[in-house]
């Protein structure tokens, strides 16, 4: 089992890395390979629109999102922790989801998908909701925890403190480890679901 951890706090010593390294300790006591990759700091510009992944099969910018993909086309679960800005996702984790789901045209059904947010005090269901999107559209079943993937902290070190949070990250490990184990034998046994040629719906015509 291979998970690939995004961070998209810009601070990668704060409250939303310590979420996810509370993850990453379940992870390694049973096992699961974990890649960590850190995109708050990086210059992710977002989609254009452009089309031209589905000429050449990666984004025409040639950042981050490129780098990363093989390892998400690899990966058993992905999970994307993001610090709450405006009742939303920090604009660096839209633009790097935004590319990266898009430009990437290998079969994501089954992968296993969980966002983590951490907020001072509100918007942390929205931004919930938001990172959730893309792994419903992706055919990605989403990890449950006891409650949602939140953690509360304003300062570096605060998430420590938040025992509720921390719990919710350790039981959402756990429980991802079992739906990635799980799916990994129904593939196994059963392969994947039969899937129907897109159909898609156009409003104008």
């Amino acid at each position: 089992m291979k998970v690939m951890m995004v961070n998209g706090s810009p601070r990668t010593q704060g409250n939303t890395a310590a979420a996810l390294e509370e993850m990453r300790k379940v992870f390694d006591a049973t096992g699961v390979e974990t890649e960590l990759v850190n995109i708050g700091l990086k210059p992710i510009r977002g989609c254009i629109a452009c089309q031209k992944c589905s000429q050449t099969g990666k984004c025409v910018f040639d950042d981050i999102v490129n780098k990363t993909a093989p390892l998400f086309e690899k990966c058993d679960g992905l999970v994307v922790g993001t610090p709450v800005y405006y009742a939303s996702a920090n604009a660096t984790t839209i633009a790097y989801l935004d590319r990266l789901f898009y430009s990437t045209h290998f079969d994501k059904t089954m992968k296993v998908g969980a966002s983590v947010v951490v907020s001072r005090r509100g918007g942390s269901s929205s931004t919930f909701d938001e990172v959730n999107k893309y792994f419903s559209i992706s055919g990605m079943p989403i990890a449950p925890s006891q409650y949602w993937n939140m953690v509360y902290g304003l300062e570096p070190g605060d998430a420590a403190k938040d025992e509720e949070g921390m719990q919710t990250m350790r039981t959402l490990a756990r429980n991802m480890i079992f739906l990635m184990q799980s799916i990994t034998l129904g593939k196994e046994k059963y392969g994947l679901p039969e899937k129907e040629p897109w159909t898609p719906t156009h409003f104008i015509r």
